[in-house]
């Protein structure tokens, strides 16, 4: 019988869950959490607000994306990327989501013209706080639900798709708009997709980047904009960081385009990003 080759123990100890490499990066993640934590506690949080524009007239605004920000001790910001990954598994991450939402509605009850995306993981479906937040918030201003998007990725939907879909039908009645964001990037069943009823498809960055000259890209990007007409959703592009870009993009058929290009997320409220632009 041949023998089966093995890898090194000191290999394996390299890349193993206990290896150094684990050791340090769980010790990094712990410490990032406990500084996201003590922020969330102080509530060290607000919202920086991305236009999404409307493809065929960028000069006009279809909605707003609500970004979470979380300051650290020094009021700096701490990277979005240095902690979400581990704070997904944790409550810290349904906190996050019941900030993001609550700072969201707020911004809707104060501004009657503003329509804004909020981005929530499926996990904080069976949250009772998110609930509560979202209950408070429709019940304080009944017009908040018919400009509220909430953008649920497409990885996190399809986690527990059965509840998602459970939860958007249970919202319905409110004007909820749903989003599916970063498609593209996940592993969507389309036995799921065809039972979800999402109203925006959000196609992910990396089919977006270089699209004039990528002929791959050109390509993907059609069949998944093509998806989503067909399914009746407004198409958005995410991440246009230049002009080939957005003109290729409008000229395949998305409804919308969001990017640096448009506009950085910005703190100021969205009446003076727009007055901003047009300075």
């Amino acid at each position: 019988m041949k023998p089966q080759l093995q890898k090194p123990s000191r290999i394996r100890d390299c890349d193993g869950p206990d290896s150094p490499l684990a050791a340090a990066t769980a010790f990094r993640d712990k410490g990032i959490l406990g500084k996201v934590r003590r922020a969330l506690a102080r509530h060290d949080v607000l919202l920086a607000y991305q236009p999404v524009v409307y493809a065929s007239d960028p000069d006009n605004v279809a909605f707003y994306e609500g970004l979470i920000r979380i300051l650290d001790e020094n009021q700096r910001v701490i990277p979005a990327g240095d902690f979400m990954p581990a704070a997904e598994n944790e409550e810290a991450g349904r906190l996050i989501d019941c900030f993001a939402l609550e700072l969201g509605l707020r911004a809707l009850a104060e501004r009657p013209d503003l329509r804004l995306s909020i981005n929530m993981s499926a996990r904080s479906i069976g949250y009772p706080p998110w609930m509560s937040v979202l209950r408070e918030g429709l019940s304080t201003d009944p017009t908040s639900g018919e400009r509220l998007i909430l953008e649920i990725t497409e990885s996190s939907a399809m986690l527990m798709p059965e509840l998602v879909q459970v939860m958007m039908s249970d919202l319905a009645s409110h004007g909820i708009t749903f989003a599916l964001d970063d498609f593209g990037a996940g592993y969507t069943a389309f036995r799921y997709f065809k039972e979800f009823n999402f109203d925006v498809l959000k196609i992910d960055g990396q089919f977006v980047r270089d699209i004039h000259r990528d002929a791959n890209n050109q390509v993907l990007a059609q069949a998944l904009v093509s998806i989503g007409k067909h399914f009746d959703m407004l198409t958005v592009a995410e991440a246009v960081e230049d002009a080939g870009e957005a003109a290729w993009l409008a000229e395949i058929g998305f409804d919308c385009l969001q990017g640096f290009y448009f506009g950085a997320p910005s703190i100021n409220a969205p009446s003076d990003i727009v007055e901003e632009k047009r300075a």
